[in-house]
């Protein structure tokens, strides 16, 4: 009996992981978790794939927690080395971060002059500190550590640091778009075309 009890726990476990999980407010105001939709007279549905969550705990506690607190976003187009150093800044770091490209989108452009006056990329926005504009390795080693991200890459593959961003971080306000490509100055620092 007992080992039945066991099959079908982990068996119930596994389905649940496996599939979606849905967060809502029942009729009464309680909230409630389960693998299975919510009824219709729910609240404030959230749908989420448990796979999700597997791939934020690959990641190392530290890198995890400074991604919480500051969401990394970069603003970044073929812009040739400066965006190329700092994609690979970020991947050496372990840093995960989303990538969004004003050259094509009007809405990412819009969004990137607002945050920083103008289309520069590549442009770093961690969380709620200030954004930089243009690759310069100190200043982004800087602004990284400030926000509590690992100084070395504690095992974390390339493809968990990036992804294209659909909307902005939680707490990095609005998405601001760059379109214009950069070239090195004599400093390294990405400026935008005349």
């Amino acid at each position: 009996m007992r080992l039945a009890a066991s099959i079908l726990t982990i068996w119930l476990a596994q389905s649940a992981y496996a599939g979606e999980l849905y967060r809502y407010v029942d009729q009464d105001g309680r909230i409630t978790y389960s693998d299975m939709p919510p009824p219709r007279t729910a609240k404030k549905i959230e749908k989420k794939a448990a796979a999700d969550k597997a791939a934020d705990t690959a990641l190392p506690y530290a890198t995890r927690e400074a991604a919480k607190k500051y969401p990394v976003l970069m603003y970044t187009t073929d812009c040739g080395e400066p965006c190329k150093l700092a994609r690979d800044l970020l991947q050496k770091r372990g840093v995960p971060y989303a990538q969004k490209d004003p050259s094509a989108s009007p809405t990412d452009a819009t969004a990137l002059t607002k945050l920083v006056g103008a289309l520069e990329v590549p442009t770093l926005v961690v969380g709620k500190l200030k954004p930089i504009k243009g690759f310069e390795a100190g200043a982004w080693n800087s602004t990284l550590d400030t926000a509590g991200y690992p100084k070395t890459n504690p095992g974390v593959k390339a493809e968990q640091t990036q992804r294209t961003a659909s909307k902005p971080p939680a707490d990095s306000g609005e998405s601001a778009p760059a379109t214009s490509a950069s070239e090195p100055a004599p400093e390294g620092n990405a400026q935008p075309k005349q």
